[in-house]
């Protein structure tokens, strides 16, 4: 007695393709499960990769801030001519403000959030990886809100530099954003695609 359920890649014990769960009923073929859990992995090392793409990076005069999703980097010329890199972490810049997290401009709200989006689908892609349980659609929605909230503090953050909020713009290159959408789109771009229904 044959065993008639779909493997990984979907495919039937005789080797016919069926309509994979995650594909969004498109039907593959089946080119084994080892290129399948490959991609499963790329797609985690991708997200993983974003949490180290800076948010953007503020420029003033010799000086170089580096706003990550983790806190604040900032580089510049110390007293004696020599380079000092100091940081500043996020928890500590929400605890030591003196406002209160509502209180907060948007932008700085949405700083968390986008650390929150990015870990959520690192968590997304890891179901995929160890239970084969992701749902794409929700993974690249992830990734889109994170790039959405990222772009929101890289021109929040840029303003408060004095580059104003029509020119930060032009001036601020929102990393991040731009990375995320990216996977998304490579990445999840079927996914997303079945959401608007097209």
């Amino acid at each position: 007695m044959t065993d008639a359920r779909p493997d990984r890649n979907g495919a039937d014990a005789d080797g016919s393709a069926t309509a994979d769960p995650r594909s969004d009923g498109i039907r593959i073929e089946d080119s084994g499960s080892e290129d399948l859990r490959i991609d499963d992995r790329a797609a985690l090392a991708a997200a993983v990769g974003l949490l180290a793409v800076p948010v953007t990076v503020i420029v003033d005069g010799d000086a170089y801030t580096i706003v990550s999703l983790w806190g604040l980097v900032t580089v510049a010329p110390g007293p004696g001519g020599e380079t000092v890199v100091s940081g500043y972490p996020l928890w500590r810049y929400l605890l030591d403000h003196p406002l209160s997290f509502g209180a907060l401009p948007a932008s700085i709200r949405a700083w968390p959030l986008a650390l929150a989006f990015h870990l959520l689908a690192i968590g997304s892609v890891g179901t995929g990886v160890l239970w084969d349980r992701e749902d794409r659609r929700v993974t690249g929605g992830l990734l889109v809100l994170a790039g959405i909230a990222s772009l929101s503090v890289a021109l929040g953050i840029g303003s408060r530099y004095g580059l104003g909020t029509p020119s930060a713009v032009g001036t601020v290159v929102p990393v991040a954003a731009i990375c995320a959408w990216a996977c998304a789109i490579a990445l999840y771009g079927p996914a997303l695609r079945g959401i608007l229904g097209r």
